[in-house]
């Protein structure tokens, strides 16, 4: 037993010897197809995901250490002076990822895979009251669940886990007295996409669009904001079914509108999204309704083979309601502990569509869940629903590079192989990669898109019910027109660019003498802003 004992700690040694003699840094021009924006030395997670092989998508942004003395950052790097340099050792980059460049869930729990526990425990022992070490030490006991031979430490200050400068925080924090760490995450263990600071996410925050559209909505009569409520609920339905490449029929259409207009009114659920599911697919003979029970992906089929082309591979079958629970409780845990609605927004609707638990109808939930959370947190006014569907239309490809930021990169650490029906099953265990992947880009879009709906979309609808009714009153007067007839007269000129189609002057408005038609232009051009 004793014999056994030497020989396991002879074989840790060595491991750590070898972890603490390999080279990490590496001089690059290029990493990764990613050109650098000088020459220097990779640090951190880059360097640690490179010479160790880890099944990881490269981080957003890279750490680099100039041979310059200077620091800057770009979108895709962050560069360093040479007195940063992190010492050649496996603990020494990882203090210098935690310092700089934040916490990387996905990142630490593929480490820890392939670390022996002996290893992370001489790092503790060598510094138990150091804050890395601390960090460390929870991190692995969080995301392995699992303990480490280690005793608690009976001293020192609370020290928060993810820095507030780097990444946004939870506002309410546990704590964790063997590490003594305050345990900050905006999620759990089950999931928790993090998200880092930028300058446009800083400046989206401070400007408080959810103020500035109670400002907007405020100057506008209860009349016309009523009826902008109700057209900016159909113009989002439509939308949502649009992106998806579908043309819904009226009734559809409202009806989906319906059950948008009730977001936030109802506790996120799995029995709630299986109702919202029934209302989206209202033919479900040919589609199994509830979480999947087979693989999925988006993307197409080969014409010749049929084999499947993926652009995207959802979460593995077996794993789905074990990811959608954590999904549901991490929701709660951010509206409980009001963390910002924009990201929690962010992290729960575009984990969900990632996850795809559906074998039909994600995408249009996926974009419901932005609209129940950004309700069920008040940043949106009552009785107003963010036409959010209607902006991401408008911005429809920046919407797929958002959303093939994540799906694409992943593809290579994903094994399939095709079913006898053209599906996908994949092989290996990849749950971790829906948990735990960075949601920076998607909350930087998801923010365009609110500011785009609060400048643009909603005074525009506004805009335009105040042009009708003054439209609408000028006919009445002029024309005695009825309301049927003045709707179907605006839309005829705002479908011939103002101008009365020969068609309807022949037919529908047969009754219009040629000046008049021409007056009604006029009148068009000048109530509704027409140049």
């Amino acid at each position: 037993m004793l014999c056994k004992c030497f020989s396991r700690i002879f074989v840790v040694t060595l491991f750590i010897d070898k972890m603490n003699n390999k080279h990490f840094s590496q001089t690059i021009n290029l990493f990764h197809g990613r050109t650098a924006p000088e020459q220097g030395k990779l640090v951190g997670y880059g360097a640690i995901i490179e010479s160790l092989k880890l099944a990881v998508p490269i981080p957003r942004q890279l750490a680099l250490i100039s041979q310059m003395t200077r620091q800057y950052a770009t979108e895709n790097w962050l560069v360093f002076t040479p007195r940063h340099q992190p010492k050649e050792t496996l603990y020494s980059h990882l203090v210098f990822a935690l310092k700089y460049e934040g916490i990387n869930l996905l990142f630490f729990k593929k480490l820890f895979e392939q670390l022996e526990p002996e290893t992370i425990e001489q790092w503790i022992n060598n510094e138990p009251f150091g804050q890395y070490s601390r960090k460390i030490w929870f991190l692995y006991e969080w995301l392995m669940q699992k303990s480490l031979a280690v005793p608690d430490l009976k001293g020192g200050n609370y020290i928060p886990l993810v820095e507030e400068k780097l990444q946004y925080t939870n506002p309410v924090s546990t704590n964790a007295s063997r590490q003594r760490i305050k345990n900050n995450l905006p999620g759990v263990v089950e999931f928790c996409p993090l998200i880092h600071k930028t300058s446009k996410l800083e400046k989206y925050i401070a400007e408080n669009l959810s103020k500035k559209t109670d400002s907007v909505i405020s100057r506008v009569h209860k009349d016309i904001l009523l009826r902008t409520s109700s057209f900016l609920l159909l113009k989002d339905s439509k939308a949502s079914f649009n992106i998806e490449g579908e043309n819904p029929t009226q009734t559809r259409a409202v009806r989906w509108g319906r059950a948008i207009g009730q977001a936030g009114s109802k506790s996120l659920s799995e029995e709630e999204l299986l109702r919202l599911q029934q209302i989206i697919i209202e033919n479900s003979r040919f589609i199994k309704m509830g979480y999947r029970t087979e693989g999925g992906f988006i993307g197409e089929h080969d014409r010749t083979t049929g084999e499947p082309i993926p652009e995207h591979i959802s979460a593995r079958w077996q794993d789905v309601e074990t990811l959608m629970d954590g999904l549901l409780a991490a929701a709660k845990q951010m509206v409980d502990t009001k963390f910002h609605p924009v990201l929690t927004a962010v992290k729960i609707a575009f984990g969900f569509v990632f996850i795809h638990p559906f074998v039909d109808g994600n995408g249009r939930l996926h974009r419901y869940l932005i609209h129940h959370i950004l309700s069920n947190m008040k940043f949106t006014p009552q009785g107003i629903i963010f036409p959010v569907s209607s902006a991401i239309l408008d911005r429809i490809n920046d919407y797929r590079k958002t959303l093939e930021n994540y799906s694409q990169p992943l593809l290579d650490f994903i094994q399939w192989e095709k079913t006898p029906d053209n599906n996908v099953k994949v092989l290996n265990e990849t749950i971790d990669y829906y948990r735990y992947f960075d949601a920076t880009v998607q909350c930087e879009f998801l923010f365009e898109c609110i500011d785009y709906t609060i400048n643009k979309i909603i005074p525009d609808e506004v805009a335009y019910l105040q042009y009708y009714d003054q439209m609408k009153v000028w006919l009445d007067d002029r024309f005695q027109m009825p309301d049927r007839m003045v709707a179907l007269l605006i839309q005829f000129l705002e479908q011939n660019n103002g101008i009365i189609s020969k068609r309807a002057k022949e037919k529908e408005f047969a009754g219009l003498t040629e000046g008049e038609a021409k007056m009604i232009e006029e009148k068009y051009k000048v109530f509704f802003n027409k140049s």
